[in-house]
């Protein structure tokens, strides 16, 4: 995504490291620098809000449950292939459930 226009700070950089912005992961130096991209790049910005809004609504609706240390771990993992450019396996991340109903049964 990209409005066109050179900037300071690429595009692409700006979108990689979107989610560092978002939870002020990042040095306050590399903030300044995307404030002064969203302002001058409408596509980010767009892009920025709706992350911005994603993240907030998932905060509201789920921030109060625990997610299980295993999820998690997988999670992150995938985030971190993504980030390395790597091919993500097709396996689901979910936690598997062990069926105590068909256990107890036998």
């Amino acid at each position: 995504m990209s409005c066109g226009e050179p900037h300071e700070t690429d595009c692409s950089e700006v979108l990689d490291h979107l989610y560092e912005f978002l939870d002020r992961e990042m040095p306050e130096g590399d903030c300044t620098k995307f404030e002064v991209h969203f302002e001058e790049c409408s596509p980010c910005l767009e892009k920025y809000g709706l992350e911005q809004a994603v993240k907030k609504l998932v905060k509201r609706c789920c921030g109060q449950d625990d997610v299980p240390a295993d999820l998690r771990s997988k999670v992150m993992g995938r985030i971190d292939l993504i980030r390395a450019g790597e091919t993500v396996p097709d396996q689901d991340v979910t936690v598997q459930n062990t069926d105590r109903s068909a256990t107890a049964a036998e």
